[in-house]
């Protein structure tokens, strides 16, 4: 345990640069060369080569979400999941779009945003006129994103 908190990887891997703070997590990744997945699904073909991926993927077969947000009903396999679920109740959206008033958590989600709707399509610029040029969202109405606020 103490290893985490110093940094020091004293198990090195023999067939690449990889270094590990214990043994078993060595063994774990010498696993990525040698193909081997000994932890076996006993309903499907899924194969792992950690215990706690094919406990995760047995979950699948169960239907249990031991995860469950607070503030919904959303209920999920991992933990993972629920922390980016409970981004969505986040009322902060410090990503703000400088053309029109959408708001974003997201900084790729703001992106995705300006290309979509603020982007001026160069097959449509009017030379004469080049104020009129149509955006993109005016080209493919009803697909891609809105102007409004993100949804939570």
């Amino acid at each position: 345990h103490m290893r985490t908190h110093t940094g020091e990887k004293p198990y090195a891997c023999d067939s690449c640069n990889y270094k590990a703070s214990t043994r078993g997590n060595l063994m774990i990744h010498s696993r990525t060369h040698t193909g081997e997945k000994p932890y076996v699904c006993d309903i499907c073909n899924y194969r792992s080569t950690q215990p706690g991926c094919l406990k995760i993927h047995k979950r699948a077969h169960t239907g249990e979400k031991p995860y469950a947000c607070g503030i919904c009903a959303y209920r999920t396999i991992t933990g993972g999941n629920l922390k980016l679920h409970m981004k969505t109740h986040t009322v902060e959206k410090p990503y703000a779009c400088d053309v029109c008033d959408y708001k974003s958590k997201h900084k790729g989600s703001l992106k995705k945003h300006r290309m979509n709707l603020h982007t001026v399509n160069p097959h449509t610029v009017d030379c004469e006129n080049p104020n009129n040029a149509e955006r993109k969202n005016e080209n493919t109405q009803g697909q891609g994103e809105s102007s409004r606020e993100e949804e939570p």
